[in-house]
Parts: C-alpha cells; structure tokens; sequence
C-alpha cells in the first residue's frame, strides 16, 4: 500500500500540523484551504479541510498571524495569512523542538533496530 495514502495517527498529526503551517506560512502567506492542499501535497493526503482552521484562528488570536481579506475571481473573498515576527519567532522554536523529539524517536528506534537484528541472528521470534 501506498504510504502516502495511509492515514496519519491523529495525535503525532495534532503536533505536527502546526509547526507545519508555520513553515508553509513562512515561504509565503496562504488562505486556509490553499494551506490544506499544500499540507496534502506533502503527504498528508487524510487531512481534513477543517483541520487547519482552528490553528489558524489560534495563532491569529496569540498575535502569530496577520490577516486580511482579499477578493477572488472563483469565489467569495478570501482571507490570507502571514507570519508576524513572534510567529517566526515561534517557528524557530518549533523546529528546534522538533528536531529534539525526533532525536530522541530516531535513538529508541536505533535500539529497537539493535535488539530485532539481534534476536534474528539468533532466531528468536
């Protein structure tokens, strides 16, 4: 199957998705289903459409994101978001965070990894 098309473990998802619209709010200022699609581009194509509303309006509301709205040619108007400087600030941060966690992730699976070839060489099931 498709890793791709597997669907994500919704708590490793709750932690990720913000960090991940940061970044992508970072490389240029985005509406909220623009952000979706670049989000499913990734490789998170389960993402629900609502899923990035929420931290939108929570990082609106911490002063992370500026808005405004802005006419659009298929549609009603749309409201794009961009980074403030405590927004980068925050996504320095939350890069370093995780950086750290998958640290610690990639050394309990390198153990794992020692302990499976281990008990293949071995036999052991």
């Amino acid at each position: 199957m498709d890793q791709r098309s597997q669907p994500h473990d919704p708590q490793l998802l709750r932690g990720l998705l913000p960090m991940l619209i940061l970044v992508l709010l970072r490389e240029r200022e985005s509406y909220g289903y623009d952000l979706v699609e670049r989000l499913r581009m990734l490789g998170l194509v389960d993402l629900a459409t609502g899923a990035v509303y929420p931290v939108l309006s929570r990082f609106e509301r911490d002063g992370w994101l500026t808005s405004h709205t802005r006419a659009s040619a298929s549609g009603p108007a749309r409201k794009y978001y961009a980074l403030t400087a405590t927004g980068e600030q925050a996504r320095l941060d939350s890069a370093r965070k995780w950086r750290d966690v998958a640290a610690v992730a990639e050394r309990g699976m390198a153990l794992n990894a020692g302990v499976e070839q281990y008990e293949s060489e071995r036999g052991i099931s």
